[in-house]
């Protein structure tokens, strides 16, 4: 009989859990077309920098709130909610009088809302070196609309993002990701400079199980890779059939040429407490990482570039298999990724249709022809 009380709770637990799913999808879904309709006739590349902005911002300020209350409830054993250093031995990001959310909310409706995010994201950053140069600061911009801007204040002031229930669900990971993935649809081919769908990542962390070592991804968009092996390794923290192996034990090297590009990967590494070196730079012409040996290479490179300069960089230490065509890139992050692997490296990258059997788009000799057989495959 007990063995039957516990199966039916396990049921139990399984049907809220799938039915929590649902919603959190529905919940991301409906928060989308919301934002969405408020976006007008601005380009969804531009808009993707006000929205996730703004969703940063409640999420910081929503733990920072949190926090503030513990410590108000504490004042009489010496507690002082205006300390910073209290907020940062939580690792919880002091959030400025000027740039919490309730002040912003009680000004959404004025025609200086704009000046007044800009002046809420100087601050944070002002006050938390690790933020610095990551925020978007572009509000007071006469292009944007402020009635619009307001409104989306308005919208985002109903999600519960930063709080501990919150976090522990990732709700704001979530609702970011499928912005993300939402944006990049938006944007077309071009959204995939910054996002790869996360079954593809999925299954490149689950080929390589990065449990622990050094991971790297020399284009790393918006984090994506680095979020799904963080995901990952939680995932088989209590062992899940892999002897208990996996721990939290990896360090993270990114480079990202886009600088707003650059921006997101921050902020969605910050959301979830991620800790990495992500740099900001060509991998090409300006490897931030030069002397990196990496355990674990995932990547995405943007395919068939023909503009990437491989004209100066004819005689890289890079080219153990022949310098790349200068028409076409996909050889050159090939040898790049090989390059920085460390001797038992393991890596797991995309490239465009055919690279390793073709000789089109400007890429010469088949790229396989010049690593398979050698070392690597």
């Amino acid at each position: 009989m007990k063995s039957t009380k516990v199966t039916m709770a396990q049921r139990k637990q399984k049907a809220n859990d799938m039915k929590n799913t649902a919603a959190t999808v529905g919940y991301e879904a409906e928060l989308w077309k919301m934002a969405d309709a408020l976006r007008g006739s601005m380009d969804a590349a531009e808009y993707k920098h006000v929205v996730l902005g703004l969703i940063f911002l409640k999420y910081i300020s929503d733990a920072f709130e949190e926090q503030h209350a513990k410590l108000e409830a504490e004042r009489a054993q010496g507690a002082d909610p205006e300390d910073p250093d209290e907020y940062r031995a939580q690792n919880i990001f002091w959030v400025p009088p000027e740039a919490r959310w309730a002040h912003l909310k009680a000004q959404a409706k004025q025609p200086t809302i704009g000046q007044l995010v800009d002046d809420a994201m100087a601050g944070i950053e002002r006050d938390n070196p690790a933020l610095k140069s990551v925020l978007p600061r572009d509000y007071a911009r006469p292009a944007l609309d402020k009635q619009r801007l307001g409104q989306l204040i308005d919208l985002i002031s109903n999600i519960q993002v930063g709080d501990e229930a919150s976090r522990a669900k990732d709700v704001l990971g979530r609702v970011y990701e499928y912005f993300l993935s939402q944006f990049a649809s938006a944007e077309g081919k071009k959204g995939g400079e910054f996002y790869t769908p996360r079954c593809v990542v999925k299954l490149l962390v689950e080929m390589l199980e990065p449990y622990r070592g050094r991971v790297y991804d020399p284009c790393c968009g918006s984090s994506g890779m680095f979020v799904q092996s963080v995901e990952f390794i939680r995932a088989h923290a209590n062992g899940n059939g892999n002897g208990g192996k996996a721990r939290a034990d990896i360090s993270i090297y990114g480079q990202e040429s886009n600088y707003t590009t650059w921006r997101l990967a921050k902020m969605n590494l910050a959301i979830r407490g991620i800790d990495g070196q992500i740099a900001h730079g060509d991998t090409f012409h300006n490897d931030r990482f030069p002397d990196l040996k990496a355990d674990f290479i995932l990547a995405n490179p943007p395919f068939n570039v023909s503009d990437w300069g491989g004209e100066r960089l004819r005689n890289d230490a890079r080219w153990k298999y022949g310098a790349p065509p200068v028409g076409n890139a996909n050889f050159a992050w090939v040898q790049h990724i090989v390059h920085h692997l460390a001797p038992a490296g393991v890596a797991g990258f995309v490239l465009a249709n055919g690279s390793m059997s073709s000789n089109q788009s400007g890429e010469g000799e088949p790229a396989g022809c010049h690593v398979v057989g050698a070392e690597t495959a």
